[in-house]
């Protein structure tokens, strides 16, 4: 089955869907770092499924050039990532794009959600406008017309649970909007909230999962048996070498000695003996005396850092009313953590190590172990030079691709019984 992901980010709902045995046509996406990072992970399947597989490692632990790698895959592969905003007039240029690459493949599925700022219940908070007139309210409508030109058996829509609650200025809800969208378009749209903590990732994340299906009845929605790790959080640490802030490696980490089992099954180590990109920010020395306190607290009965109670001479923001959770331990002794989000690219302060000695943020490979990225996804910058804030932005933006593929594992069975 064949599919396109619009609105795909860093890929990690495609991860998922290939590792379930879906085969991408194409991936549309505005920022041009995850474009690269999506034409890296389309060489990284090409040359494995090719049997050839040295060359990714090898560009991954810096031994050859980018442009070396891309040239080892067909122009096809690097041209199904398009780089390219959804609506206006270029969506005729992605939809002719698209229907170069498929050739006379039928699209079967169409999965992705537009970006999730606008729906978002922090993000309504934090804007003076409370969103009202930003855009991206609508790009659900540019998603519709994807629906009707390709016509798929299914498509899967995720975002925010702050898409419930979220209206436009005279009171009429975008969810409501959008199913009576899809509706007209010949989609029956059911939607759950689903947690990534329930499907064996360790992190709290819920998600609004809209699942359309063309022509369909009420009662598709397919029933997900919810899988909890019995493991904590300290299972993703584990084998990664301690760092002080401000150190680490972009390239070549080798692991420490792991017996456990959690990396494996939730395929984050899947046989490479060295992962990448475990390099830590650097930290104020104000920043690290606060972490110091925040994980005092937490060891000392499990209790979170609250702003008003840091020394006022470290204090830098004046609001003390509302957000007063900014300093957070990532804590190892829980089955799972907080939700990474974007915001990780601004700073390190919600996402703290749980080891003192340590006295840093997480790196970006621990977010992406969180979020059940493999360690051989690489996270690219806009040039070749890399970007630790590009790869935070992306892995905080992502599906956990343990989610997305217990998903679509649960949409295929149900196709196959159809």
């Amino acid at each position: 089955m064949n599919f396109i992901d619009l609105f795909s980010g860093a890929g990690g709902l495609s991860e998922g869907f290939i590792r379930a045995g879906f085969k991408p046509v194409a991936h549309v996406e505005i920022d041009k770092a995850a474009c690269n990072t999506m034409v890296t992970r389309a060489a990284y399947h090409y040359l494995k499924n090719s049997n050839n597989f040295q060359p990714y490692l090898d560009y991954i632990q810096n031994k050859i050039s980018r442009n070396e790698l891309y040239s080892l895959i067909p122009a096809k592969e690097r041209e199904s990532v398009i780089n390219l905003p959804i609506g206006g007039e270029n969506n005729k240029m992605i939809f002719d794009k698209i229907d170069l690459l498929r050739e006379d493949k039928t699209i079967d599925f169409i999965i992705g959600g537009p970006p999730c700022q606008a729906y978002s219940i922090v993000g309504r908070s934090r804007d003076k406008n409370r969103m009202q007139g930003d855009s991206r309210n609508y790009l659900f409508k540019e998603y519709a017309k994807f629906l009707e030109y390709y016509q798929p058996k299914y498509f899967v829509f995720e975002n925010v649970i702050g898409l419930k609650s979220a209206k436009t200025k005279d009171g009429k809800s975008y969810l409501g909007m959008m199913l009576d969208l899809f509706k007209e378009k010949g989609y029956h749209t059911e939607y759950k909230i689903l947690d990534a903590k329930d499907f064996g990732v360790l992190q709290n994340r819920k998600r609004i999962i809209l699942i359309g299906k063309k022509d369909g009845e009420e009662g598709f929605y397919p029933d997900f048996e919810k899988v909890r790790s019995n493991v904590t959080v300290s299972e993703i640490f584990k084998d990664l070498p301690e760092l002080q802030a401000g150190t680490g490696e972009y390239y070549t980490t080798k692991y420490k000695p792991y017996d456990g089992e959690y990396l494996f099954v939730s395929q984050i180590r899947n046989g490479l003996d060295f992962t990448t990109q475990h390099i830590s920010r650097p930290q104020t020395e104000q920043d690290k005396e606060i972490y110091k306190l925040a994980v005092e607290k937490w060891e000392n009965g499990q209790q979170r850092l609250n702003y008003n109670d840091i020394p006022n001479e470290w204090q830098t923001h004046k609001n003390t009313k509302s957000f007063i959770d900014r300093f957070k331990v990532v804590a190892d002794d829980l089955p799972y953590s907080q939700t990474v989000v974007a915001h990780i690219s601004k700073d390190g302060h919600y996402y703290i190590h749980p080891d003192k000695k340590q006295n840093r943020s997480l790196t970006p490979r621990e977010a992406a172990r969180l979020q059940t990225f493999p360690d051989d996804f690489f996270f690219e910058g806009v040039t070749e030079k890399q970007s630790r804030t590009s790869a935070f932005k992306q892995i905080g933006n992502a599906v956990p691709p343990l989610m997305a593929e217990k998903i679509a594992i649960a949409l295929k069975v149900q196709i196959n019984y159809e």
